[in-house]
């Protein structure tokens, strides 16, 4: 079920700044009807099948973990009266200097209350110049921090794994119960409503209304402006063509923008749980516009979006008819022996594992050089992702996947929305519904939104293999097309890039690569995270990089601790490394396509529109 969006409705004439009873009554009375529409939607049965249910296995076993805490919280009373006489002490010292701040002129500092300063949720001045919200601010974060303390401290008796469900999943509920998160006691909220006499009320609900129609009954929180972008136009808009197709994937090849080329061709590969165009954004920030005007001859995969007819696809299917195929494509198309690769996250490690498979087979000269980018080979120790990892949940999303033959985009965004909770879904809480603003418009944002299905067999299968069993790291563990693979004996040259604050694929988890593979390998650390720290064109001058020499037996806190700090982007860099797979003259600029391969549409072609 669909409510139609309606624009704002025409308030009374009198629309002065000053707060209006009449005017706040009207918009009142205009958002009840909205909320009504609201409900309408999400008493649909189909607005409920993502959430987990009391049949969800996952469901059952964190409650048997909290289960677990409590009974091991109480065979130490001794500390957790220890614990609770602390909270107690310090909500009652910071209770009194509230009184004493409150019945005197002179303020006196709260000295045993968590520092709010780099705290964004409260960074407003209305939670700073009201006694009573910096109280409420104050108690809160007193605690939030005073729960997870004591969660840490009484899980003895809990296996690694749930330990770290249990901090991950606590952490989750104080942010979402924070005082910011509520309209009765944010105080901007509060402030903004009665400034605009109800106004932004009724807008926040005419949002919030437009996302659970957008979600078709499941709430699609909007991270930007989804109406400023348009993929082909102001986005994935450098000229190409797909010059191949099939059922997994298409190919594009760019078209040149300089009279001569590296005679190497690069070949992009993005993960298949986003769109390819992280690639090719506005053209300011496009890495495939800044290759180009380098002299590279550029192609990227498409996946499609599968759907419930893709069910069966395994990773070997993206390895044999995406990747491979596409090499197969480009050698031909280029008329050369080698292709560059360069793979994206979860693309960097399907490059591991086909390199692996090739190396297996005595073929990895058809691939001149590897690239990854923020990409996991070692899945030891993957991050907060790695709470979401047991058996039990992984046999949960399977039968999800099993309804559809695919598990939602939406729910994989939302996982990973998890993991930056504050940042990816209560400040848009905060400013759509709360604030009745509307998002900035922000292309990666937009791009990060624009996820993709994926297909049951190919997503259990790296569930397991990968970050469950650890088996691609393993050496002999994994099987793909009849062959066993070891990723140890990789001797292809390896570009490595992380970035410092990736909490998808954690630094310190990639660099792991650097012990694994057995050629020639280079590593370089970026700042930001795993988008933005990637996407860094050089003419920001933005976050910086690190370098060194990096060896056997050296871990990635002693690499860094000797590490040179370099302005800018890491672009440049990589430029120099690549240089060195290229032949010494260049070569007059190749058409796009050829007799064999003719271009079949424009980029950036269909499968990148599906959604």
């Amino acid at each position: 079920m669909t409510v139609a969006a309606q624009s704002a409705p025409t308030p009374p004439s009198d629309t002065a700044t000053q707060f209006n009873p009449l005017l706040f009554a009207y918009n009142m009375t205009e958002a009840s009807k909205i909320w009504q529409d609201i409900l309408k939607i999400v008493a649909q049965e189909d607005a409920f099948t993502t959430i987990p249910t009391t049949a969800d296995p996952s469901i059952w076993n964190l409650a048997s973990d909290y289960s677990q805490w409590m009974s091991s919280a109480m065979k130490d009373p001794a500390k957790l009266m220890q614990l609770s006489y602390t909270w107690m002490s310090n909500s009652a010292t910071l209770w009194q200097e509230t009184m004493q701040n409150f019945l005197e002129t002179d303020t006196i500092p709260a000295s045993n209350t968590p520092d709010t300063s780099g705290d964004k949720r409260f960074a407003g001045k209305a939670w700073q110049n009201n006694i009573f919200f910096d109280y409420l601010k104050k108690q809160y974060l007193m605690t939030s921090a005073w729960t997870q303390d004591a969660v840490e401290h009484l899980d003895e008796d809990l296996d690694e794994h749930s330990q770290k469900k249990l901090h991950f999943y606590t952490r989750q509920w104080m942010d979402a119960i924070a005082p910011s998160n509520f309209p009765i006691s944010n105080p901007e909220v509060l402030q903004a409503s009665l400034e605009s006499n109800g106004e932004t009320i009724l807008k926040g609900l005419m949002n919030l209304r437009e996302d659970f129609n957008r979600g078709k009954g499941r709430l699609a929180i909007s991270t930007t402006d989804n109406k400023a972008f348009d993929v082909g136009k102001n986005l994935a808009a450098t000229e190409g063509k797909v010059i191949y197709q099939n059922d997994l994937m298409q190919l594009i090849q760019y078209a040149p923008q300089t009279e001569t080329v590296f005679e190497t061709p690069l070949l992009l590969i993005p993960a298949w749980i986003n769109k390819f165009y992280i690639f090719d954004m506005q053209k300011k920030n496009s890495f495939v516009q800044w290759l180009l005007e380098r002299g590279y001859t550029v192609f990227v995969i498409s996946w499609v979006n599968p759907d419930a007819q893709h069910k069966d696809k395994t990773l070997e299917n993206y390895m044999t008819d995406g990747l491979l195929q596409a090499v197969k494509v480009v050698r031909s198309v280029t008329n050369t022996p080698s292709v560059s690769c360069m793979g994206y996250c979860l693309g960097g490690t399907l490059l591991a594992t086909t390199l692996a498979y090739l190396h297996a087979l005595g073929k990895q000269d058809i691939i001149a050089s590897a690239t990854y980018l923020t990409t996991m080979i070692d899945f030891s120790e993957p991050g907060e992702l790695g709470v979401f990892i047991d058996e039990e949940q992984i046999q949960s999303i399977e039968a999800k996947m099993s309804k559809k033959g695919y598990l939602e985009g939406a729910d994989m965004a939302a996982t990973f929305n998890l993991l930056r909770s504050n940042n990816m879904i209560w400040s848009f809480v905060i400013n759509n519904y709360l604030l009745g603003k509307e998002p900035f418009p922000f292309d990666l944002l937009y791009w990060n939104s624009d996820c993709t299905r994926m297909p049951a067999a190919m997503h259990s299968f790296c569930l397991r293999n990968f970050y469950h069993q650890n088996n691609l790291a393993t050496p002999n563990a994994l099987t793909i097309a009849g062959q066993k693979i070891d990723v140890t004996r990789i001797k292809t040259a390896s570009f490595i890039l992380s970035t410092r604050e990736d909490h998808i694929a954690p630094w310190q988890s990639t660099y792991a690569a650097t012990q694994l593979y057995n050629g020639d390998v280079t590593f370089a650390l970026a700042g930001s995270g795993h988008i933005a720290g990637v996407i860094n064109p050089p003419h920001k001058e933005k976050y910086g990089y690190w370098t060194g020499e990096t060896k056997r037996g050296l871990d990635a806190d002693a690499w860094l601790s000797h590490a040179s700090e370099h302005v800018g982007s890491w672009w440049g860099y990589w430029h120099e490394w690549q240089a060195r797979f290229q032949s010494a003259q260049r070569i007059a600029a190749r058409a796009v396509g050829n007799e064999r391969y003719k271009p079949l549409e424009a980029a950036p072609g269909s499968y990148a529109k599906l959604r």
